[in-house]
């Protein structure tokens, strides 16, 4: 596993990718800080908050090559006719993906450097704002990983993350979406306005049950759940249980 990490996350600086995604999270992260700084309301809560509207950005970039590159190159062969882990390969990608993020947020620790010497505040909801955001990335990157496992095109591997993750952020849009046609779809059918509403309320409920910027919301007014951690933790090891199977189905075709 560690030989999977290190090799990934070096590579990160073998290339552009790692230089780009650091130098966009620097520049979005600066770009806040000095707007909110500039008006003498500086709030690291919501710099955390407003970065993790671009990991829809971020993490495609980074995990796009993950595996995608490997079977393009045909490096990928090796996972295969060795007695190499398959789920150390996962976690190996995964946590080089995951200390790309946590170098990148060195940015935002020296802003809250800068605000707790210019006699800021750093609250109990900016930790909790820090604390879901890396667990999100956890998620995302997951998501990312199983995209690139899915193809040998690391554009196409981008565009999937891409969607994977704009999904996650617009669940509460298309659950309302998604509410209005169930209501408009049992009228039709002659159902009474009553159980209609009852029966659209629950379509956009459940769907929206599954939102994880909703879910963590609470975290910013420093009101920690574990249950939503668990929640973000779960989707991750799902995505990356997906990844394994990939990774475990073409094993065997290669036998």
């Amino acid at each position: 596993m560690y030989a999977i990490f290190k090799r990934e996350f070096l590579s990160y600086f073998r290339s552009p990718v790692g230089y780009v995604a650091i130098a966009i999270f620097s520049f979005l992260s600066g770009f806040i800080f000095y707007s909110q700084y500039s008006t003498g309301s500086v709030n690291i809560g919501s710099e955390v908050i407003s970065l993790r509207s671009f990991f829809v950005i971020i993490v495609p970039i980074i995990t796009m090559g993950l595996l995608a590159e490997d079977k393009k190159r045909g490096t990928d062969i090796l996972y295969y006719t060795t007695p190499v882990s398959l789920f150390n390969v996962v976690v190996g990608k995964v946590l080089a993906s995951f200390a790309l993020f946590a170098v990148m947020f060195i940015n935002v620790i020296i802003h809250i450097i800068v605000t707790v010497a210019s006699g800021g505040s750093f609250g109990v909801g900016a930790i909790g704002t820090i604390i879901v955001f890396f667990f999100m990335a956890f998620m995302f990157i997951s998501m990312g990983l199983f995209a690139s496992a899915i193809t040998d095109n690391q554009i196409v591997s981008a565009i999937v993350a891409f969607i994977f993750i704009l999904i996650s952020q617009l669940i509460s849009v298309i659950s309302d979406y998604a509410g209005t046609a169930a209501y408009s779809i049992v009228k039709v059918l002659g159902v009474k306005a009553e159980a209609a509403t009852s029966f659209s309320n629950a379509i956009r409920k459940g769907i929206a049950w599954l939102d994880p910027f909703v879910k963590t919301q609470d975290f910013r007014l420093g009101i920690f759940s574990v249950s939503s951690l668990i929640f973000l933790v779960s989707v991750g090891v799902l995505f990356m249980y997906l990844t394994f199977r990939v990774l475990e189905k073409k094993r065997w075709s290669q036998a």
